[in-house]
């Protein structure tokens, strides 16, 4: 084994506390939401603010700077590929990108962002747009004066979006969202005229305890170490992670509705399992984390999708979920139920959406933020904008904005530029298992086993275990064959639903199946 150079191992040494100051504010911030008393939040502000300014300075410290020069020069004699040589590309970009941004606003926006959560936390159950839009102003301030700093060269969208999904542009998006509009939209009308199914299974009362019960057990099966994670609840579905052991998920519960804590906990075991498949080697790095938030999508995504709502996945747990519920599934088989969890049909809730409903909410919020970011859309205007979209895109209107545009927490944290992510992920999730079943056919008949062994590790060899080191089309390169691209997931989705619905697809949806 190559010894590392000195350069580097000095540039790792500074890097390690930095790293940890950081997982100690993501700490922080998940208690916000899980944990902290309502009165804490004022304080709570305080307190990520000092730690994001220190962290900023710390990183941005003109030491910073010479210990990277230096590593530079002795990465020239590295593979590109080795794990030093990525560390000092990452780190470069991470370093000019956060080198632009002044610590005292770095400071302020995470301020901001805090009230802001708060703000929304409130706002949101009392349906009161008008005591969260201050903070929405504010964060969209902030992500245009983001934008400002960081610089881009057509749209200040793309600087936003580049810290979410790098090296992807607003054009591209918008063109990758064409595509998938032009394969969708036909794929919604078409099941829109077809017989509907029938959900009233899901729509009875489901004990929450049992609930999490059965959806522990399956993501323990999937790969889940909860030795190395926890389940907690929160007003909005997250997962974080502080090392690779240290992934935590919450949900949220419905008494009412099978779905939405159920899949919430199969989608951010997805995103811990890739944390806790990440090399130990990365640990206290930059490195140490999601290729892009598309990447760590595709993990949620399949998971909760590809595995969680297939056929072969409920043929081997419905018998389980009957044990629980026998009272609710008596008369229903698991062919019924696996169409239940797959109806499809216009929702107001993005979290709730079906897989074929579910970009439409993505393409109307990233065409929203991107008009907030370029002023052509007023703060005050955006919830109206948001009903009309909503009526055209899915023909529902929201009968409140709690249940409209303020029911994500993204935009009260200022994560403007993260929802592209979610259709992105769908779209590589599709690719990556398409990539995986060429290499195991057998998957389809693992699940309906109950085993998640194989296509675990085939993720954790093409995509977990790297972290940040590859670019996401890199990656997507290195693991399928093939850069990003949306046929395999249009194929998915006219496959699978259409069988469901009993449709084929059209000539225009413009798709070849092998």
């Amino acid at each position: 084994m190559p010894q590392i150079p000195e350069a580097i191992e000095q540039l790792r040494a500074h890097l390690a506390p930095i790293v940890d100051l950081r997982h100690a504010a993501g700490v922080l911030g998940w208690d916000q939401q899980t944990h902290m008393p309502p009165g804490g939040g004022r304080a709570r502000a305080e307190q990520l603010a000092t730690l994001s300014r220190l962290i900023h300075e710390m990183f941005t410290s003109r030491r910073t700077g010479e210990l990277l020069e230096a590593a530079e020069r002795a990465a020239e004699q590295l593979d590109p590929d080795s794990d030093e040589a990525a560390l000092v590309r990452v780190t470069r970009r991470d370093y000019d990108r956060a080198t632009k941004l002044p610590s005292e606003f770095v400071a302020a926006r995470s301020r901001a962002s805090s009230l802001s959560i708060e703000a929304w936390r409130q706002a949101r159950p009392a349906n009161d747009f008008a005591a969260f839009c201050p903070h929405l102003q504010q964060m969209v301030d902030y992500a245009r004066r983001t934008a400002d700093y960081l610089g881009y060269a057509q749209h200040p969208y793309d600087a936003l979006l580049d810290l979410y999904e790098p090296l992807m542009t607003s054009r591209e998006v918008t063109e990758l969202f064409a595509r998938l509009r032009e394969g969708i939209v036909p794929l919604v009308r078409a099941i829109a005229a077809a017989p509907q199914v029938d959900d009233s299974v899901l729509h009875q009362e489901y004990d929450e305890a049992k609930q999490q019960s059965f959806a522990l057990e399956v993501v323990q099966a999937f790969g889940y170490d909860i030795s190395r994670g926890r389940l907690d609840r929160a007003p909005h579905p997250f997962a974080a992670s502080f090392s690779r052991d240290d992934a935590r998920i919450t949900t949220r519960f419905d008494r009412r509705f099978f779905n939405p804590a159920v899949f919430a906990i199969f989608h951010e075991a997805g995103h811990a399992m890739y944390h806790q498949g990440m090399a130990p080697s990365l640990e206290r790095t930059p490195l140490a984390g999601g290729a892009s938030l598309g990447v760590h999508e595709s993990q949620s995504r399949m998971w909760e999708n590809l595995v969680g709502r297939s056929r072969p996945f409920w043929q081997h747990y419905f018998p389980r979920l009957r044990e629980l519920f026998p009272e609710q599934l008596t008369g229903v088989d698991a062919e019924g139920f696996y169409r239940a969890v797959n109806k499809v049909q216009p929702s107001l809730i993005r979290v709730e959406a079906d897989e074929v409903t579910y970009n439409l909410h993505i393409i109307l919020r990233f065409e929203l933020e991107k008009a907030l970011v370029e002023g052509s859309l007023r703060v005050e205007d955006a919830p109206g904008a948001w009903n009309a979209r909503m009526a055209e895109y899915l023909g529902v209107t929201p009968p409140s904005d709690a249940d409209g545009l303020m029911q994500d927490i993204h935009w009260a944290s200022g994560s403007i530029g993260y929802f592209p992510t979610y259709t992105l992920g769908n779209v590589m999730a599709a690719q990556l298992f398409a990539a995986a079943l060429r290499e195991h056919p057998a998957l389809p008949e693992d699940f309906a086993r109950g085993e998640f062994r194989v296509l675990l590790e085939w993720l954790r060899k093409h995509v977990h275990r790297h972290g940040r080191k590859f670019f996401p089309q890199d990656l997507l390169q290195r693991a399928t064959g093939s850069r990003l691209t949306p046929e395999p997931y249009l194929r998915y989705l006219w496959v699978k639903f259409g069988e469901i619905y009993g449709i084929s697809a059209p000539e225009t949806a413009g798709l070849s199946f092998p």
